[in-house]
């Protein structure tokens, strides 16, 4: 894995683009934020949405010929949102917040008034498989880099009237990533699972579990696609290994992180 085009300092504030090659593929991350309102659901946590756009340049499959002309299919637009709503699953939790491996609360200004919104969007541009697992990296990568400005907050606002902030441009705090997982795809050809598949491998497969795991080995999320149903003692075989290796894949990400940032520093 590679992590090149980090920036300088801090980059919340501004779109910061952010270049991470992992595996066999190539994803390019814009992350930004501003200021908004906390859901009356969560009035104590901020909000993050995951948008990814898979280019029809990045897989052969994503493009159709028309009139001896290469045009966008719908293989891309289809499969940008099933990776969308994935990465949502893995690493914000269910509907309630339940189970958010991004700490939604450490986004929050005002409980039930100001929190931070922050935009996470990917560009896919080169792919030969485990798409999944090379963007949930690239997004851990990406908010190691950000940082949020410090608001402070006037306090002569009256309980009803939305308080006055004042956002710093000198002052950050560090985004903090430590419970950002990696996510971890098994693919299922014929009796055998593999881990990183390739493209052509992911074209034989029945099924694929994904399992979003923490530093400390903890089950975050776990998605699971294709028709082919999967036996409980293998499902949980899976889980073990997905497990094992995602603490080796989380030590090499710190590695390259702690690389990418002594680079800057200097």
């Amino acid at each position: 894995m590679v992590v090149s085009g980090c920036s300088s300092g801090p980059s919340l504030w501004r779109p910061v683009a952010l270049t991470l090659c992992c595996s066999k593929s190539l994803d390019r991350f814009l992350r930004m934020a501003e200021l908004g309102k906390p859901s009356i659901l969560h009035p104590d946590k901020g909000k993050v949405s995951i948008f990814v756009d898979c280019s029809p340049t990045a897989e052969p499959t994503f493009e159709v010929p028309f009139q001896d002309v290469l045009i966008p299919g719908r293989g891309s637009e289809e499969l940008s949102t099933e990776l969308a709503v994935a990465l949502q699953r893995c690493l914000l939790g269910g509907k309630s917040g339940a189970g958010a491996a991004i700490d939604l609360s450490s986004l929050i200004v005002v409980d039930g008034k100001v929190c931070w919104d922050l935009y996470i969007d990917g560009l896919v541009v080169s792919s030969d498989g485990n798409l999944l697992d090379a963007l949930a990296a690239a997004i851990k990568v990406a908010l190691s880099d950000t940082g949020i400005p410090k608001v402070n907050v006037s306090l002569s606002a009256a309980n009803d009237e939305e308080p006055e902030v004042d956002v710093s441009d000198e002052e950050f705090l560090q985004f903090d990533t430590s419970g950002v997982p990696v996510i971890i795809t098994l693919t299922k050809v014929g009796r055998h699972y593999i881990v990183d598949a390739t493209s052509e491998e992911e074209s034989q497969m029945s099924s694929a579990v994904s399992v979003s795991v923490n530093r400390h080995g903890q089950i975050c999320g776990l998605t699971k696609r294709g028709g082919a149903g999967l036996d409980p003692s293998v499902i949980f075989d899976m889980i073990s290994v997905a497990k094992h290796v995602s603490q080796q894949f989380i030590g090499v990400l710190d590695s390259e992180i702690a690389a990418a940032e002594a680079e800057a520093d200097e």
